[in-house]
């Protein structure tokens, strides 16, 4: 059979969203209206594995879990969409390919999923929790008090962080940013943000968000693999929160977990972590490993679930609000029609987004 586009790793109400946008975009004839397509559940390699007679269309979307084959990045340019806010699983073949990812979609599900965990950290949540079973009211922690002497820094002003700033601002801290891009910034928004120095943030913030893209390339300026490290964590201020909502990688769970151990952080939040697909498989005692962020986040994770620590973490699930999926799904049309727009030859926003 041939599609003119698949959608891969296309979930529950996702998918359904995709074939009433791809309808409506039909009625405004923004698409073809004979536009042969097919929505799967199934990851790329999985289809292909049970229908290997597939010629793959020059246009696809998929999430994080597919994996393009070496023939399809041959001849013809190919164009993908990747229906994720983040692209690290193809941002090595930007060159290659036309590739795009969505921007807009989980704007305010990842920054309420962030403040969510701000009051949680905040607030002691599991102790709080943990204390009420046996209605113990005078043994117990103090929770900290979110006013303008509390410092918030959002690492990462993107669409997202900018959101997250925000509302930490609307919720009585003060705040400030750190993006190495802070002068394309300032030109776009002018003087909405407090940007900072990394140094600074580390060494007065009381709770620090990221919320950078995950860039894996280390040719790039923008290379952010293991940015928080022993260096800057021996010069935090005691007592930091740590949120991370976008990748695990850019922030190490070992690391994290031996700063929370020595005092010098007081919280952990997670949405996400380092390798999730491997970490999964680890959870569920399918494989053994040695690798010790996946041990750490291990141990986050169950101390976690069983209320003992200032640890709260969920499966990457910022995004799962009740409008994302509709979100989700508006975007990614969108793109496909910008690119019969361009008589398929590109988005008309893909990477690199940024320069450098």
């Amino acid at each position: 059979m041939s599609y003119d586009i698949i959608h891969f790793e296309a979930l529950g109400k996702e998918a359904e969203h995709l074939k009433t946008e791809t309808i409506k975009a039909q009625e405004n004839n923004l698409l073809p209206k004979n536009l042969n397509y097919l929505i799967t559940e199934k990851n790329l390699q999985t289809y292909l594995e049970e229908y290997p007679n597939t010629k793959l269309p020059n246009i696809i979307t998929t999430k994080t879990h597919s994996i393009l084959p070496l023939e399809y990045l041959m001849g013809e340019k190919k164009s993908v969409i990747t229906r994720s806010a983040g692209y690290d699983h193809f941002e090595h073949l930007q060159d290659k390919i036309n590739l795009t990812s969505l921007r807009e979609y989980c704007v305010e599900a990842v920054a309420q999923t962030a403040i969510k965990f701000v009051y949680a950290t905040c607030g002691k949540l599991n102790e709080y929790t943990s204390k009420t079973k046996n209605f113990e009211r005078n043994n117990i922690s103090s929770f900290i008090e979110i006013n303008k002497n509390r410092v918030a820094t959002v690492f990462g002003v993107g669409k997202i962080g900018k959101k997250i700033y925000e509302l930490l601002e609307i919720n009585g801290f003060s705040t400030q940013a750190v993006d190495i891009r802070e002068d394309e910034l300032k030109k776009e928004f002018g003087d909405i943000f407090n940007f900072v120095t990394k140094e600074k943030a580390m060494k007065n913030s009381d709770v620090i968000v990221n919320v950078m893209n995950l860039t894996k390339n280390p040719n790039s300026k923008f290379y952010n693999v293991d940015y928080f490290s022993d260096i800057e964590f021996l010069m935090a201020k005691k007592g930091l929160i740590f949120i991370n909502v976008t990748r695990g990688e850019i922030a190490p769970e070992s690391i994290l977990l031996k700063y929370y151990k020595d005092g010098t952080l007081g919280g952990i939040a997670l949405d996400v972590f380092s390798n999730e697909s491997v970490f999964s498989k680890f959870l569920k005692n399918e494989i053994e490993t040695k690798n010790e962020d996946l041990k750490a986040a291990k141990e986050i994770e169950e101390k976690a679930l069983a209320l003992s620590e200032n640890f709260y973490v969920q499966p990457h699930q910022g995004f799962n609000s009740d409008l994302a999926s509709l979100s989700k799904a508006k975007e990614t049309i969108k793109h496909l029609c910008a690119w019969y727009k361009n008589n398929k030859e590109r988005f008309d926003e893909q990477l690199p987004y940024y320069k450098g």
